[in-house]
């Protein structure tokens, strides 16, 4: 389960706040990437590589589920992509796509639906739009999956929902190392449940604070959690006022 420190902040960060007497705006990398259309752009190859390489596995974990061989997933896999820059997909996208992970899930079932060869899709792109995706890797994730009876579908949603907190605590982790590494180290745990009922007590004999230094840096490091939360899911909608219900459907797909 997602831990409390997942629940949505209500303040807008420095850069989500905008100028007096401007209606707030937030330019994501979705947002470049539907903005962008049917015209190829360094800005927008940047930025669908960015989001896929971070967000590719749920797409391959899905075709897995819906019976695809790991070589067959794989090429697919990275031929979706190629075909989605090649073709200007994202030119038909509207606002009822607006979230990526749904973009992308609902444009991969067509791509699949009409991709009969496969050997064609092995050599589509040319390598003039190659993204460098771990599948050495991906197979092996695939296989420790736990079996259940939920839809590829909602398998997806989960998939999708742990790869964003995997971003969210790389991130949290490498500010953690950069300042106090040891500190970091410690209260870790608060964030995830993995400290159990550890006490702040211990966690103050530990690092040699006060039990009120642990509380302050507690209440820091989730407040910190909340804002890096919202920035990596801003990144896959296209507006400001979508982020806090997906947000919302995230936790809930977790918790399945």
């Amino acid at each position: 389960m997602i831990s409390d420190a997942v629940r949505p902040a209500r303040r807008y960060t420095p850069a989500q706040m905008p100028e007096r007497g401007k209606t707030p705006f937030l330019t994501t990398q979705w947002s470049l990437v539907l903005s962008a259309g049917t015209k190829q752009s360094p800005q927008s190859q940047g930025a669908l590589a960015t989001l896929c390489e971070r967000y590719w596995y749920p797409l391959y974990s899905f075709l897995r589920r819906r019976g695809y061989e790991c070589e067959d997933a794989r090429d697919l896999t990275q031929a979706y992509f190629v075909h989605v820059l090649e073709k200007g997909v994202f030119g038909r996208a509207h606002p009822a796509r607006g979230r990526f992970r749904s973009f992308l899930l609902t444009s991969l079932k067509n791509f699949a639906a009409n991709e009969y060869n496969r050997k064609t899709a092995r050599k589509r792109g040319g390598g003039a739009f190659v993204l460098p995706l771990e599948f050495e890797t991906a197979e092996g994730r695939f296989q420790i999956e736990p079996a259940t009876e939920q839809t590829p579908e909602t398998i997806f949603d989960r998939q999708w929902a742990l790869a964003v907190l995997d971003r969210v605590f790389a991130r949290l982790r490498e500010e953690g190392l950069r300042g106090k590494p040891d500190q970091f180290e410690q209260l870790k745990g608060y964030l995830t449940g993995d400290d159990g009922k550890r006490s702040y007590a211990e966690t103050a004999a530990a690092l040699g604070m006060s039990d009120g230094a642990v509380r302050v840096a507690v209440h820091r490091l989730r407040r910190r959690f909340r804002e890096i939360m919202r920035d990596e899911i801003a990144q896959t909608v296209a507006r400001l006022e979508d982020i806090e219900d997906e947000i919302r459907y995230l936790r809930a797909a977790v918790s399945r």
